[in-house]
């Protein structure tokens, strides 16, 4: 679809020129297996690590974690990530035995200043539904949802437009961030994201894919 090989100022033309593609409406037919995504850094060296956990859906059995690592070589930028960490997920992804229907990210989807954050990104390169599901704020304002779990109130652009939902996902603890990606809805992402909590703050998928990626960096930096 484009060079990874860029400047932070092509990259940024890049997102542009995508984001015109992205379809935020609507949610597959049946989903069958879903997938959560992560990734780390070592500090002391450009080595990047990719993990992504596949679930069977709507019991969320563990199915299979696959990863991946590589030399990262576009700088950390916020807004830009997608390019730091997109090249190692898309090698990790050719490693799934099973392509899931729908793609969790621990990151941004339309939630993003261009509205392409890395599960836009990757969504449409795959053509696979995305979700963006991150623990902070990229951009957009928002009213502090209720307390309660199950919570959410909108999260809006500059024109007072939603593109994504702010998400109490446990009982008195702080909100995660979700956006559509690609190929689904705001209601229909939170509504996903939902159904994957179970004891944590953070979906099952991601909260995985971050705990087994960070045993996978640490098992090879420590060898």
């Amino acid at each position: 679809m484009h060079s990874w090989n860029v400047s932070a100022g092509e990259a940024i033309g890049i997102q542009r020129r995508l984001s015109k593609k992205i379809l935020f409406s609507g949610i597959p037919e049946k989903i069958q297996c879903i997938a959560g995504v992560d990734l780390a850094f070592d500090k002391k060296s450009s080595m990047g690590f990719c993990g992504i956990a596949l679930f069977g859906f709507p019991d969320l059995d563990i199915i299979q974690v696959a990863f991946c690592r590589d030399e990262v070589h576009f700088p950390y930028i916020p807004g830009l990530l997608s390019f730091r960490e997109g090249p190692i997920f898309l090698k990790a992804f050719e490693l799934l035995e099973k392509k899931p229907d729908v793609i969790i990210f621990d990151g941004q989807g339309i939630a993003h200043p261009r509205k392409l954050g890395i599960a836009s990104h990757m969504g449409l390169i795959l053509h696979i539904p995305t979700i963006g599901c991150a623990k902070s704020r990229l951009y957009g304002d928002y009213e502090e949802p209720a307390m309660e779990k199950g919570s959410r109130s909108y999260l809006l652009d500059r024109n007072g437009e939603p593109i994504g939902m702010v998400l109490r996902t446990r009982h008195r603890v702080k909100p995660v961030f979700v956006s559509p990606g690609h190929m689904t809805g705001i209601e229909e992402s939170a509504d996903i994201v939902m159904h994957c909590v179970g004891r944590y703050r953070i979906p099952e998928p991601t909260r995985i894919a971050h705990k087994r990626v960070g045993e996978y960096k640490r098992s090879f930096l420590q060898a």
